[in-house]
């Protein structure tokens, strides 16, 4: 099974993006979706943006991945 999460582009460098998911910044490749601009969310797999997607279903993508790691934690 293969997991993408969405991340949000802070800024572009060539065939690179500083992009940031709940606080973290990470740098990426956007050599798969050279549309993607500062601003985008793009679906993260293993260091690549495969796909830019809208911010609603970034933010739902979000919220579940929050809701279900909140379900793991240890009362």
């Amino acid at each position: 099974m293969c997991l993408a999460v969405p991340a949000k582009i802070v800024s572009i460098d060539g065939d690179y993006a500083e992009t940031e998911i709940a606080g973290v910044k990470r740098r990426i490749s956007i050599a798969l979706t050279p549309e993607a601009s500062p601003g985008d969310y793009v679906l993260l797999h293993t260091g690549y943006a495969i796909a830019v997607i809208g911010e609603a279903e970034a933010e739902e993508t979000l919220t579940i991945l929050e809701e279900i790691a909140s379900l793991s934690e240890v009362h």
